[in-house]
C-alpha cells in the first residue's frame, strides 16, 4: 500500500490530497503541518485582521475534510530534515515518518533584512494566521503603525489597519507602490486612493532602525527611515516580501534555484520527490520559463498535479503565471502576466486612461500576443483578455480595441468568438 507524506498542509497540500484520492482510495497519507490547523486561506488575512472575517469563513476547507480523505494530520510539528536514501521526514521531536512518494508544500516565508530593533515587542511579519491573530490582539492599544513595504502584502495591511482606526504609513524603499506589478500611472491611481483614505506613503526610503518607547525600551516606540526622520509608531509589520521556504532540501540533492526546481509533472531532480505552491519554480507560461509563483490558485492547482502524479496518474501542468486580483479601498484591480515590462523595445503597450473615473486598462503584447494586462476601476471583461493571452491567441486584427473602454466578446472575430465560446483556440 503506497505511502505518501506532505510537508505543508496550505493550498498545495490539500490540492495533492484531493488528486491521490482520486485515484487511490487505499494508500496512506500523512501531512505535517506547523500550523494548528493548516486549510485556512491565507489572501483572507488582512480581512480577519480587519475583523470583516470570522476564522470560520477563512477556512478553505472544513475541519472534516482531513478526516474524509484518511488523513493522519501532524500538526505544531515541523519537519527539519530529510533522508532520501532511507526515505524519511525528520520531525522538530526526533520523530522520523517514512515515505514512498514525498511532496514539498513549505511555502515561503516573510523576507525580513537585518534591522536594528527588529526584536522589539510591536514587530510582525505578515504571512501566517498566528502573524494576523498576534497583530489583531495588539492593534486594540496601538494608534500608529508603519508598514514597511508597499507591495501587495503591504498595502492590504495598510489597509485592514487603517480600517481598525489606527493611523498609517507606508514605507516604500522604491519610488512608487506596487512597483513591480503597476506602471506609473496605475500606480499613482492607487497611491492617490490610499492617501484619500488617510494613509501616509513614503517612497524612496526604507526602515533603518526601530527605536523602544522612552518608558519601555523593550517595545516599539517609532522608526528611524534612511533620511534620518522619525516616525512615531506603537506597531511594526514588515511586509518587503516572501522567499521559498527550500531549507528542508539544503544539503540534500533536490536541486533548488530560488526554489526548488521541477518539471511539468512537478518531480523534482529526486525520485519519488515533488514540490508545488511557492517553495517550488513552476513553469510561467508568458515568460516560457520556470520560476517562483507565490499564488494561492496557482499552489493549489500545482499540487493537484503533484498529487495525480505521485498516485500514477500523468499528468502535465500546464503552466501559470503572476496575477493579482485585488480590491484596494474600493478599487478593484487586476494585474496580470508581464504587466510592466522593463524592456520595451520588444513590447507593443496599449493604454486607455480615464482619470475622471480613476479607469485604467493596460495591455502588453509581444508579437501581436497578450503577455500582460492591468485592468483598474473596470474589471468586467478581463476573462476574455486572459483567456486569449493564455492561449496565445493572435490579436493582430483587432488588437487596437482590446484596451478601449467597450471591449468585449463582440470584439473579436466571429471564428474566433465561436472557438472561444467552444472552450478552445487554435
Amino acid at each position: 500500500m503506497p505511502r505518501y507524506v506532505i510537508v505543508g498542509g496550505s493550498a498545495g497540500g490539500i490540492g495533492a490530497v484531493e488528486a491521490i484520492r482520486e485515484v487511490d482510495p487505499i494508500g496512506t497519507i500523512t501531512v505535517i503541518s506547523g500550523e494548528p490547523f493548516p486549510q485556512y486561506s491565507r489572501p483572507m488575512l488582512a480581512d480577519f485582521l480587519s475583523g470583516e472575517a470570522a476564522l470560520e469563513k477563512m477556512k478553505y476547507r472544513d475541519d472534516e475534510f482531513w478526516k474524509r480523505n484518511r488523513v493522519e494530520l501532524l500538526t505544531g510539528k515541523e519537519a527539519v530534515s530529510l533522508n532520501l536514501a532511507e526515505k524519511y521526514v525528520e520531525l522538530d521531536h526526533r520523530e522520523r515518518i517514512d515515505f514512498e512518494k514525498l511532496l514539498i508544500a513549505t511555502g515561503g516565508k516573510p523576507f525580513v533584512p537585518e534591522m536594528k530593533g527588529a526584536d522589539k515587542d510591536g514587530v510582525f511579519a505578515f504571512t501566517t494566521f498566528s502573524d494576523a491573530e498576534r497583530l489583531a490582539a495588539k492593534v486594540e492599544k496601538g494608534k500608529k503603525a508603519v508598514v514597511i513595504g508597499g507591495g501587495l502584502i503591504g498595502v492590504s495591511v495598510a489597509e485592514a489597519l487603517c480600517k481598525r482606526g489606527l493611523e498609517v504609513t507606508i514605507v516604500e524603499l522604491k519610488d512608487r507602490i506596487l512597483n513591480l506589478i503597476l506602471d506609473e500611472p496605475a500606480s499613482e491611481i492607487i497611491e492617490n486612493t490610499i492617501r484619500e483614505a488617510g494613509v501616509k506613503i513614503v517612497t524612496g526610503e526604507t526602515v533603518q532602525q526601530i527605536l523602544g518607547r522612552c518608558d519601555n525600551d523593550g517595545a516599539v516606540g517609532a522608526v528611524v527611515i534612511t533620511n534620518g526622520k522619525q516616525l512615531p509608531c506603537d506597531l511594526v509589520v514588515i511586509a518587503i516580501g516572501v522567499v521559498p521556504r527550500t531549507e528542508l532540501v539544503a544539503e540534500t540533492e533536490v536541486k533548488t534555484n530560488r526554489g526548488i526546481i521541477v518539471d511539468k509533472f512537478m518531480r523534482t531532480s529526486v525520485p519519488d520527490v515533488y514540490a508545488c505552491g511557492d517553495v517550488a519554480e513552476a513553469y510561467d507560461f508568458v515568460m516560457d520559463e520556470n520560476r517562483s509563483l507565490p499564488l494561492w490558485p496557482i499552489a493549489h492547482l500545482g499540487g493537484k498535479v503533484a498529487g495525480y502524479n505521485m498516485a500514477g496518474k500523468k499528468t502535465e501542468y500546464q503552466g501559470g503565471t503572476s496575477m493579482s486580483a485585488l480590491k484596494y479601498f474600493g478599487i478593484p484591480m487586476i494585474s496580470a502576466g508581464m504587466a510592466n515590462p522593463k524592456d520595451d523595445r520588444t513590447h507593443e503597450t496599449l493604454t486607455y486612461h480615464n482619470a475622471e473615473r480613476n479607469l485604467y486598462k493596460k495591455i502588453v503584447l509581444r508579437d501581436n500576443m497578450i503577455v500582460g494586462m492591468t485592468f483598474i476601476n473596470q474589471i468586467e471583461r478581463v476573462g476574455t483578455i486572459f483567456y486569449l493571452m493564455k492561449n496565445r491567441a493572435n490579436v493582430k486584427e483587432f488588437k487596437q480595441v482590446l484596451a478601449s473602454e467597450n471591449f468585449g466578446l463582440a470584439a473579436l472575430p466571429s471564428p474566433m468568438r465561436e472557438r472561444m465560446l467552444m472552450g478552445g483556440l487554435a
